[in-house]
């Protein structure tokens, strides 16, 4: 059965939108029809924005421990439809469902309770010399959030903004909106003060250009396209708003001479391979050293046809679709150009993928020599490892920073201090060092054009305050 969510969450109401649009919604694993939601229109995202405004002085005057308890109650009823939401998220990703879960789900949910938890901690003021430094909210946020890792994403803005006192008008990507509708939902039965959090869905070009343009809203936090990003700033300038961009990457796995090789391999292409290629911050450039470079391919080979493509719904499926069918043709032009210009085919390939009407692709490794060519260069989003060989450390720093990005990226050596070293020396705003895990209280953002500022942990609360100096009299 399709879902229809044909209202809009304003003001603390579903109401009708101004339109009378629908967008459907595309299950990638049989490109089937899973759900409609409204196509919103500029005056959409204008009453909405409106809503936000009204609903600051309240809110962010209210104290931190009481917007806690609010976030807190939200976290309690994400958790309550925990199994709804991972459902939904492999309906419009494709991320095979038990993953959908863990990586999809399970993030978020933590993020509004750490939130809530940095509300009522955090040093909203101090004093310096004789001036009372005061942390404030900025103001009504627009939040513009990706497909690729919806709730998350959106979490990671709507949480720490509220936390900070703001007002919140979010449009998630049309692609994967009906996790967003579900926390609307849950953000309604919690009771959160009417205009605090708005949802409006649509077109980036009409209720993103919006968002991003409107005097009334004080900052624009944008997670997608490094090209989306640049039109953000572009629109956000004219009113001298605050602007944080999440951008591309294409991060690089550097192994060293000294490392774990097999280890090395399979730690990067299970970064690689992480909801089916579809992650900004995923390692898809392996440098290795050249004497070895056979050897890595052929470990790579045999990793990557360990992920086995199909459905998300499928028990076995570890490899799901490719979001749609533009993004599926977009990936495997990627491969035929890489193969054309030079690359080494040593798995999966343009027609490797199964037969079926969902938007598959399998996990392909190319090893390419060619520094600059296209698959070593841009960003493929897809399920696309591209291996390259180096001539030592110094070459690989070299080879690691020769990228318009720097959002990701590992180092693999034989001891820990060595891989330090070299990751001190990478320009990219995360680095894992020997496959250490994934910490999301550390600072998560991008140098170069992967981004402006840091999401997760207080360093995301913090995207969200402006300074304030009072300056105080000084005592006789």
């Amino acid at each position: 059965m399709t879902i229809l969510r044909d209202k809009l969450y304003i003001g603390g109401k579903w109401v009708a939108p101004a339109g009378s649009g629908l967008i459907d919604v595309i299950d990638p694993s049989d490109a089937s029809v899973y759900a409609r939601i409204p196509e919103g229109a500029p005056a959409d995202a204008q009453a909405a924005i409106a809503a936000a405004q009204a609903a600051f002085e309240a809110w962010s005057r209210l104290p931190a421990a009481e917007r806690a308890d609010c976030i807190e109650r939200v976290a309690a009823g994400l958790e309550a439809r925990r199994d709804e939401l991972a459902a939904a998220i492999a309906h419009e990703v494709g991320m095979p469902l038990k993953m959908a879960g863990r990586f999809q789900v399970a993030g978020p949910i933590g993020s509004w309770k750490h939130y809530a938890k940095l509300a009522r901690e955090f040093q909203w003021e101090e004093r310096v010399g004789n001036s009372l430094v005061v942390r404030e909210p900025i103001g009504v946020i627009g939040a513009i959030t990706p497909w690729n890792f919806p709730l998350n994403q959106i979490s990671l803005k709507v949480a720490p903004a509220l936390a900070a006192g703001c007002t919140v008008v979010l449009k998630p990507s049309e692609v994967a909106p009906i996790n967003a509708f579900i926390l609307a939902d849950v953000i309604a039965e919690a009771g959160l003060p009417a205009g605090v959090f708005n949802l409006v869905t649509g077109y980036g070009p009409v209720v993103g250009e919006v968002l991003a343009s409107d005097p009334r809203v004080d900052m624009v936090s944008f997670t997608g396209s490094t090209r989306a990003g640049r039109r953000v700033a572009e629109l956000a300038a004219a009113t001298v708003k605050k602007v944080a961009l999440e951008l591309g990457g294409k991060s690089a796995s550097v192994i060293l001479d000294d490392a774990d090789l097999a280890a090395a391999v399979k730690g990067t292409v299970s970064s690689c391979l992480l909801n089916s290629g579809q992650t900004c911050s995923a390692h898809t450039r392996m440098l290795v050293p050249r004497a070895k470079l056979a050897q890595a391919a052929e470990l790579a080979a045999a990793a990557a046809a360990s992920f086995k493509v199909g459905p998300a719904f499928a028990e076995d499926s570890k490899l799901g679709p490719l979001v749609s069918d533009v993004q599926r043709e977009r990936v495997v032009g990627y491969i035929r150009r890489g193969i054309a210009e030079g690359a080494k085919l040593v798995a999966g390939g343009p027609d490797a993928a199964p037969a079926g009407k969902g938007y598959f692709v399998a996990s392909t490794v190319l090893v390419v020599e060619d520094r600059k060519a296209t698959v070593a260069q841009e960003e493929i989003f897809g399920p696309v490892l591209v291996i390259l060989p180096h001539d030592g450390d110094e070459d690989a720093i070299a080879l690691a920073n020769d990228s318009i990005y720097g959002l990701g990226g590992g180092v693999w050596a034989g001891s820990d201090e060595h891989a330090l070293a070299v990751a001190r020396r990478i320009r990219s705003g995360q680095i894992d060092i020997n496959g250490a895990p994934w910490n999301p209280r550390a600072p998560f953002g991008g140098f170069r054009q992967s981004g402006l500022g840091r999401e997760n942990g207080v360093y995301g609360l913090e995207e969200f305050l402006e300074y304030k100096a009072i300056q105080l009299p000084q005592k006789a």
